[in-house]
């Protein structure tokens, strides 16, 4: 089988799973973090503060794309371009799930999850390119996109209707976390570093952990972290080894 249809077939029968799947509804008890202490008048503080980590992180990747160092991170500007997609989405996400955090509901919810949407298939898009061709990812960059902010829109109406199903949201979120490791196997690297795009990834399943034992972590800390806090703290960890991979990698010739 060519190496070129294998991520896709496998997208593929990851969307059929999904729809031959039953409705996965989100759990009543969302909402309900674990630390819901104020300070300074600021509603669950930790977990709405923690926030500022991703506004930093993505305008600290905003001001290295400015720099006369990044000039060495691209061989092409339309690449550099995605980058800043992806770091002023990073830098959305914080200020989206802020906001989501000053007062927990589906509506907020739904603005952090197309936040993360946008983050998550634009450097998709970029590793696409890096691995199989730029233009297959410049391509395939509107249609990711489009799906992505879709299964954000069809869970938030799915909400509204009194039945929720995030099986679509869940699909896109799964297939960059199994298919970018597939296109580092089976396909050369155009920039060395690439040792740190599954170290992202990694980070990024550690932030989810996290976040399914909010509560747990919060009675293992004494109180003193959550576990939805320090999944913010990690998923801004993980944008910000993505612009040390940039800062760090050079262009492979071969």
């Amino acid at each position: 089988m060519k190496r070129s249809v294998i991520p896709w077939l496998l997208a593929a029968l990851l969307a059929a799973l999904a729809l031959a799947l039953p409705p996965f509804a989100q759990p009543v008890q969302y909402h309900d973090f674990a630390d819901q202490r104020a300070c300074f008048g600021l509603p669950n503080c930790l977990d709405t503060a923690s926030n500022l980590l991703f506004v930093l992180a993505g305008g600290g990747g905003l001001l290295f794309l400015r720099g006369a160092a990044a000039r060495h991170a691209f061989t092409d500007l339309r690449e550099r371009a995605l980058y800043a997609g992806f770091f002023g989405a990073v830098a959305l996400i914080g200020l989206a799930s802020g906001y989501y955090h000053l007062a927990p509901d589906n509506a907020g919810l739904a603005w952090d999850r197309a936040a993360i949407m946008l983050a998550f298939m634009v450097w998709f898009a970029a590793i696409i390119g890096e691995r199989i061709g730029r233009q297959v990812g410049l391509r395939l960059l509107p249609l990711l996109l489009l799906a992505g902010l879709a299964s954000v829109a069809y869970w938030y109406w799915s909400e509204t209707q009194g039945s929720g199903d995030l099986r679509f949201y869940l699909l896109m979120q799964l297939l960059p976390i199994l298919l970018i490791p597939l296109l580092l196997w089976l396909y050369p690297p155009r920039y060395s570093g690439g040792w740190i795009i599954p170290a992202v990834i990694g980070l990024y399943l550690l932030a989810l952990l996290l976040d399914l034992t909010d509560h747990a972590v919060f009675a293992l800390t004494n109180g003193l972290v959550s576990g939805h806090t320090a999944k913010h703290v990690v998923a801004a960890l993980a944008a910000l080894m993505v612009l040390r991979y940039l800062r760090r990698r050079r262009p492979v010739f071969f």
